[in-house]
């Protein structure tokens, strides 16, 4: 015969360990059911606010201006220039950075992760952006198995 206080107690533990699995579960579950956003973005905007055409025009990570945007891809990206603005419009898959702006050494691993705009660089015409200066370095050290392993990761990663 078992004891009423064991009972309680077994019950006690078995509430409190489902309890606390819960939002454990509701993480995954979160994120079975909802696929990743195509571009990295904060607040709706793209990139920390850089200037995607600057990096291949200017060479470095240029801010944009709050008055010169475009709305592409989910998110709204901000531009130095109406001129950077317009060649953007013109071909946005040219001037965007891989992987919707996500760090290239994460999305080579099969995983997301935010960016810096100085942790960047051109590769085949291709931008890539990465998580930290220490990323980046590290993604440079084979980049070009990390580009195919990015390539090849990429659908699968924004699908979740």
């Amino acid at each position: 015969m078992t004891r009423p206080e064991t009972t309680m107690i077994l019950t006690r533990r078995t509430l409190m360990a489902t309890a606390g699995a819960l939002p454990v579960a509701t993480l995954f579950a979160r994120g079975a059911l909802a696929a990743l956003p195509p571009v990295y973005m904060e607040r709706g905007i793209a990139i920390d606010g850089s200037d995607p055409v600057a990096y291949f025009t200017e060479r470095r990570p240029v801010p944009g201006s709050r008055d010169i945007t475009l709305d592409w891809n989910g998110a709204t990206w901000r531009f130095a220039s109406a001129e950077n603005r317009d060649a953007f419009a013109g071909d946005p898959a040219a001037w965007a950075p891989q992987y919707g702006g996500y760090c290239a050494w994460a999305v080579s691993e099969g995983y997301t992760a935010s960016t810096v705009p100085e942790a960047w660089k051109i590769v085949d015409g291709r931008l890539f952006l990465n998580y930290s200066r220490r990323f980046q370095r590290k993604w440079e050290r084979d980049e070009t198995a990390r580009i195919q392993a990015g390539d090849a990761n990429w659908p699968k990663v924004l699908q979740g």
